[in-house]
């Protein structure tokens, strides 16, 4: 089969059976083959490597894993995409095609079965409607993952590299920053996709950390502060903090410990950095 990273092989083979593509699926195919190139080089994958590609669509990223890769379990949701993929990926005898949701699948499970438990490496032109759910599963679910290399749009890359005092800083950056280390690798245009998203992609990688940057005694608290840190971005972080249905400290405990911690009474959630919050969350711990 010839390479799909093109626009006329992607025509044929999408007329071929005549797909229609899905906006609700955010369904933009890669016509670019510098930019699949560009992903296996920046993933750094070796014929070592067990690569889980989330959302194939017709095969087009999925030929260049084969190539490098060891083995290839690629994930796609849309059933229609099957058929399509059985004769993109015919020749590729290291590549296995799981119809189902990425967000329903156990990893653990595939990192058994064809990876002898060793961790996994994530390839995926992502879906830009389910982004952030799919990487905050993939992160809080502690599954076996070495890094991840992932298409995303241009802003939530920028909120996954952001820093405190910054508008795009938010509880999706400290969650991928407590967990990895993010780089954004490449810009893609919308020229390189069909049909043209509306919007600019960028290309994120993601190394796992083996250890947080911060020690906690409770993480799930620890995120549930920063959650509730954010979610009115405009109160201060007392009020914030206080007023959180999913938190249970009072007004007073909550200025007390932002208090203990040598910060202003009006500081907000947006100024505290990562160990910050994780020492915050320490102190909370102790009125429970």
């Amino acid at each position: 089969m010839e390479k799909l990273a093109n626009p006329k092989n992607t025509k044929e083979i999408v007329q071929k059976y005549e797909f229609s593509f899905r906006k609700k699926l955010g369904q933009n195919f890669l016509i670019d083959p510098s930019v699949p190139e560009r992903i296996v080089e920046t993933a750094q994958i070796t014929k070592d490597d067990c690569v889980v590609e989330i959302g194939p669509g017709i095969g087009t990223l999925t030929q260049y894993l084969a190539e490098a890769a060891g083995k290839v379990v690629a994930v796609e949701v849309d059933r229609m995409l099957i058929p399509i993929l059985e004769e993109t990926l015919d020749g590729y005898g290291n590549v296995t095609v799981i119809h189902g949701d990425i967000l329903k699948t156990d990893l653990g499970a595939v990192a058994r079965e064809h990876n002898g438990g060793r961790p996994l490496k994530i390839a995926a032109n992502l879906p830009y409607y389910i982004t952030t759910p799919i990487i905050m599963d993939l992160l809080t679910k502690r599954v076996p993952v070495s890094s991840m290399t992932v298409m995303v749009q241009r802003e939530v890359g920028e909120r996954m590299i952001a820093g405190p005092g910054t508008k795009d800083y938010g509880a999706l950056s400290l969650a991928v920053q407590y967990y990895t280390e993010p780089k954004m690798a490449f810009p893609v245009p919308p020229s390189c996709f069909m049909p043209r998203p509306k919007v600019e992609s960028t290309v994120m990688h993601l190394a796992c950390r083996e250890k947080p940057p911060v020690e906690v005694p409770d993480e799930e608290l620890l995120f549930a502060v920063i959650r509730a840190a954010f979610g009115q971005r405009r109160k201060t972080l007392v009020n914030s903090l206080a007023n959180a249905p999913s938190l249970s400290f009072t007004k007073e405990q909550t200025a007390e410990a932002v208090l203990r911690m040598g910060l202003s009474p009006t500081v907000r959630g947006e100024a505290l950095t990562l160990r910050q919050f994780g020492e915050l969350s320490g102190l909370l711990g102790e009125y429970r």
